[in-house]
């Protein structure tokens, strides 16, 4: 009875494993991974705001925190007077002398030509009594130093008034230009750093960590928050040299996963040789010590955004 019950069990489990043979769970196992993603600062400042908390999924272009950068408030006030500046110069460059001032040189013109005059007139009374040996050579040539004096403060506003008249030189124009470019460009400068001082989240990720609280100050290329790309999953398997050969760059495979059953397509789009014992990711991995290990990095081929998967968990080849 016993020997026939044996049979039975025996044709059961031949039927079951035939039943399943389309069906088999291979030894290799792999991880479920996401291309990891950091946000840090690119200027120091306070954390004033974090907007967000472990754990959350943040959409491209969300802000995650807010610094406090107060010299870039004194800058920009800098350099919106030296743009005010510059765009004076320029206009009084293109507009050539208001009215004001040709007046202003007129007036000083006239006064000059007066002053010469007099100076004109002195000279000649002086020269008379010079030849009349009434004065003394040191005295007469005073008078005529006042003379020259006179005669070249009226050239030197009368040159300055053809070239009011006339208009301002190209060099001036350009220099009032190289100014103004300067000064827009500080404030471009500015504004870049002005913008730094909100924390953007540069794709859709979820933030897995962040290291620094709110009042913290935060130094340029720390690492304020680490999280993971939500649009970027990929699995890794590691095989052993025994079997990397039954694999192939372009190779199709099934995944499923052994808690929710769902399977995915996917393809093997590298082969990676590990150096080190620590990157291993197999759960039991079924080969010796000496043998050389190798990653299979597989990605899905279709859309699998109605599946679940957390980072590090645990997948299959079908």
């Amino acid at each position: 009875m016993k020997r026939y019950r044996n049979i039975a069990l025996s044709c059961l489990a031949l039927i079951a494993l035939q039943a399943c043979k389309d069906e088999t769970i291979t030894t290799n196992r792999g991880k479920v991974k996401f291309e990891t993603i950091a946000v840090s600062a690119k200027v120091p400042g306070r954390i004033e705001k974090i907007y967000v908390e472990e754990g959350q999924t943040v959409q491209t272009g969300d802000t995650l925190a807010l610094l406090n950068i107060p010299e870039v408030h004194a800058k920009m006030m800098q350099v919106e007077g030296a743009i005010k500046a510059a765009q004076g110069q320029l206009n009084m460059a293109y507009n050539g002398a208001t009215k004001e001032q040709l007046n202003q040189i007129e007036g000083k013109l006239n006064a000059g030509k007066a002053q010469l005059k007099f100076a004109q007139e002195s000279y000649k009374r002086l020269e008379n009594m010079y030849q009349d040996s009434l004065l003394s050579l040191q005295q007469f040539d005073e008078v005529k130093m006042k003379l020259n004096m006179a005669q070249a403060q009226v050239d030197a506003l009368e040159a300055k008034r053809a070239e009011v008249k006339k208009g301002v030189r190209a060099e001036q124009i350009e220099q009032a230009k190289g100014q103004l470019d300067g000064a827009l460009g500080a404030k471009e400068e500015v504004l870049s750093a002005y913008n730094e001082q909100y924390l953007i989240a540069p794709a859709n990720m979820s933030v897995q960590t962040i290291s620094l609280v709110e009042g913290e100050l935060l130094t340029p290329g720390y690492t304020l928050f680490n999280g993971y790309k939500t649009d970027s999953v990929y699995f890794r398997f590691t095989i052993p040299e025994s079997k990397i050969y039954d694999f192939k760059v372009g190779d199709m495979l099934t995944l499923i996963n052994p808690y929710t059953n769902e399977e995915t397509p996917s393809k093997i789009v590298a082969i990676n040789q590990l150096a080190q014992y620590a990157n291993i990711t197999s759960t039991a991995p079924l080969y010796q010590l000496a043998e050389a290990i190798y990653e299979l990095k597989v990605v899905p081929t279709s859309d699998v955004s109605h599946q679940e998967f957390y980072i590090n968990a645990t997948i299959l080849i079908k």
